[in-house]
C-alpha cells in the first residue's frame, strides 16, 4: 500500500473519531439542558410535597394584651428546687386495652421556689428589747412550681388500635407532675430549708441595720 495514502486514511479516520466525539457531547450536553428545568421542576415538587406532609408550625400571637391584675410582691426567695418525676397516665384499660386504651409516660422535669412573703410581715412581728431585736416571721411559702417544657417530654405511649389516644391524657400527666414535684419537695423539707435561709439573710441585714442581736419567734398557735 501506498504510505501517502495510508497516512491520509489514518488521518482520516482520526478526525471522524474527533468529530464524533464533539458530537457526542454536544448532544450529551443539549440532553442535560433540556432535561434540567423537569430535574428543578422534580426537585421542587418534592420539596412541595414535604412541605405538605411536615408543615412548619406557623405561630401568630394576637396582638392585643389584656392585663387583668398588677401587684406589688414582696416575696423573698430563699430556695430552689429542681426535680424530676415519671408519671404514668392511663385510661380505659382492662379487658378492652388493646381496643381502645390509652397510656402514656411522662417524664417531667421541674422547678419549686419556696420563700417567707415579707407582705405578711407586720410591724405587730418586730419588737426591740434593748439591743435585742425579736422577729416572728410568716410561715414560709411555695411560690413556684413549674415544669421545664424543654426538658419534659413523653417517653412512651401505647394506644389502642381502634382510637388515637386521648387528647387530655398528656395535659392530665402534666397536672398530675406539678402536683407530685411540688409534694416531693415539701417531703424532702424545702419550706423547713426556706426558713432557714430567711433566717439567715434577715439576720445578716438586720444586724447591718445596726442591731447586733436577732432572735426569731415561732409562731404562736391559736389552738
Amino acid at each position: 500500500m501506498n504510505p501517502k495514502k495510508w497516512l491520509w486514511q489514518a488521518l482520516g479516520l482520526l478526525l471522524v473519531v474527533i468529530i464524533g466525539v464533539i458530537v457526542v457531547n454536544s448532544v450529551r450536553s443539549s440532553i442535560a439542558d433540556a432535561l434540567k428545568p423537569i430535574s428543578n421542576m422534580t426537585n421542587s415538587m418534592a420539596t412541595q410535597v414535604s412541605n405538605v406532609m411536615h408543615p412548619t408550625p406557623t405561630i401568630l400571637p394576637d396582638p392585643v394584651t389584656i392585663i387583668h391584675d398588677v401587684r406589688s410582691l414582696a416575696r423573698l426567695e430563699t430556695i430552689q428546687y429542681s426535680l424530676e418525676k415519671v408519671i404514668t397516665a392511663e385510661t380505659r384499660q382492662g379487658a378492652f386495652e388493646f381496643f381502645v386504651g390509652d397510656k402514656l409516660l411522662f417524664v417531667a422535669h421541674g422547678e419549686v421556689i419556696a420563700g417567707i412573703d415579707l407582705e405578711k410581715l407586720g410591724p405587730e412581728d418586730l419588737e426591740v428589747e434593748g439591743q435585742v431585736l425579736y422577729v416572728t416571721l410568716p410561715e414560709p411559702e411555695i411560690f413556684i412550681t413549674a415544669l421545664d417544657n424543654e426538658l419534659s417530654y413523653v417517653y412512651n405511649r401505647d394506644t389502642g388500635i381502634f382510637t388515637h389516644g386521648d387528647v387530655n391524657l398528656e395535659t392530665e400527666a402534666r397536672r398530675a407532675a406539678e402536683d407530685e414535684i411540688e409534694k416531693a419537695a415539701i417531703e424532702d423539707g424545702i419550706l423547713d430549708l426556706a426558713r432557714q435561709n430567711a433566717e439567715n439573710y434577715l439576720s445578716r441585714l438586720f444586724r447591718d441595720l445596726g442591731f447586733p442581736e436577732v432572735i426569731f419567734r415561732e409562731i404562736e398557735d391559736s389552738n
